[in-house]
This record gives structure tokens, C-alpha cells and sequence, in this order.
């Protein structure tokens, strides 16, 4: 399939998708949400990791706001365009890594957060850059971030719009980890073969447990717990698992 603003491609098991508007820092447009939701929502077979990044030296600047000069219909574009991209990223029917290489503002920052791991090079920083042009966040921040960093940070930086840096990032629990910009793409490459090669339902059942979490008290979460763990004792990869332990070796999972 051919795209206009984004780069799809498939190797051992990782489709990586590259937000390519370069000369508009991969700025969001009605386009680039079609292609970033279709291909999430069938990343191709054999895939059992995304990988999400950005072509040239962002990772995406948010809303494309030359949008705004023919007249936005913002509450539209977020429930039409912006809700089913999201929904299709964490409901991604394998694990999701974000491999922030540059910037990552606004919506583009929280693009990213929606993600199942985030992985930023060391030069790249989040954004919540709203406030600067009288909007309040969205594209899911005002929900992924106090939850990852606490309200008081989340609230500063939505009030004051500064930059966090890949390092503030990563020691507030926004997100996993930064790497060096020369090693970020072997960084980033490495944690993907990882989950690529890994037990992809388990990966699956644990973002379900987390997801409800929030919502759950104690009792409700460990009986979801022991549904999740009695379909996983179920699967293959669970028999796999146990076998390679006992016989001292590597797990060859399929995923299933």
C-alpha cells in the first residue's frame, strides 16, 4: 500500500511506521491520521511488534495548524479523526513502541505517550504547547500524563508549556528510557526484536490488566488477574516458557 505522510515497512516480525512530513516536522494533518489509524489497525502478518517514529529531525510538532487558517472544526477532527487513531495505537493488536527521535509537541507528544513503551533519543523533549495558542491539551494527555507523572508536574507543564527533556522525561516515569542519539536507533531496534520475539499475548494481557487498573479496587483486580493468568497458563507459549526454564535454555516463543 502507498501512503502520503507516513513510511511503512516490515522486517523479522517489526513494522515500523515513520511519520514522514519532514518538512513540516511530521505535522498532523486529516491524512496522516487516516494512514497512522489503518496502519495500526492491520500492521500486516507476522507483525508482533510497531515500532512508531518520525522521519527528519522531529518526531511530529502536533496539529498541522495551517488547518486552522481554512477554519478547524477542532471538536470534530478530535472525535473523528484524533479518537479512532488513538483507539487503534492502544488497542494495536500487538505491542506499541514510541522511538521518539526529536521533538514531540502537543498532540505529537501525547502520539507518543499512547504508546506501550517509549524509547526518546537523548536530544528530543515533550511538549505541551496548548496554552501557548489558548487551547487546553488533547489527544488523551490530560489522561496519560497525570497518571504517569503525578497532577503537580502534569499541571506545570500544561500551564507554563516548557519543553521536558528526553532525561526529565524518563526520571518522571513519563516515559521508559532515553538513549544516546548516536545509539537511539540500535537502542530502539533492540527493544523491538525483544517484544517481537516474545510471548505477544502475554504482552497483550498485561496492557489490558494495567489499563484497568485505574478503575479497579483490589478485589476487582485480582479477579481480573486470574482470568488473564488462567488464558495465558492456556497458551503455547506458556507450555514453551516452563519447557526452556526447566531445560535451561531461551523460550522460542510464537506468540501464541
Amino acid at each position: 500500500m502507498s501512503h502520503q505522510t507516513i513510511a511503512v515497512s516490515h522486517q523479522d516480525g517489526i513494522t515500523r511506521i515513520a511519520l514522514n512530513r519532514p518538512e513540516v516536522m511530521n505535522a498532523l494533518n486529516s491524512v496522516m491520521r487516516a494512514e497512522i489509524t489503518a496502519a495500526f489497525s492491520d500492521p500486516g502478518a507476522g507483525c508482533r511488534c510497531i515500532v512508531l517514529t518520525g522521519t527528519g529531525r522531529a518526531f511530529c510538532s502536533g496539529q498541522d495548524l495551517t488547518d486552522a487558517r481554512a477554519g478547524l472544526d477542532v471538536e470534530r477532527i478530535l472525535r473523528d479523526e484524533y479518537e479512532p487513531m488513538l483507539a487503534a495505537i492502544t488497542g494495536a493488536p500487538v505491542p506499541v513502541i514510541a522511538a521518539v527521535n526529536g521533538v514531540a509537541a502537543g498532540a505529537g507528544a501525547n502520539l507518543a505517550l499512547a504508546a506501550d513503551v517509549v524509547i526518546a533519543a537523548e536530544s528530543a523533549v515533550f511538549l505541551q504547547a496548548f496554552s501557548r495558542i489558548g487551547l487546553i491539551p488533547d489527544a488523551g494527555g490530560t489522561h496519560i500524563i497525570p497518571r504517569s507523572v503525578g497532577a503537580a508536574r502534569a499541571m506545570g507543564m500544561m500551564l507554563f508549556a516548557e519543553p521536558v527533556t528526553a532525561r526529565q522525561a524518563a526520571n518522571w516515569g513519563m516515559i521508559w528510557e532515553t538513549a544516546p542519539d548516536a545509539e537511539f536507533e540500535a537502542v530502539a531496534t533492540a527493544r523491538a526484536q525483544t517484544l517481537a520475539q516474545g510471548p505477544t499475548r502475554a504482552y497483550l494481557a498485561i496492557r489490558e490488566a494495567l489499563a484497568a487498573s485505574g478503575g479497579n479496587d483490589m478485589q476487582a483486580q485480582l479477579a481480573l488477574e486470574a482470568r488473564l493468568q488462567g488464558e495465558m497458563a492456556r497458551t503455547s507459549d506458556f507450555t514453551e516458557g516452563v519447557t526452556a526454564f526447566l531445560e535451561k535454555r531461551h523460550a522460542r516463543f510464537t506468540g501464541f
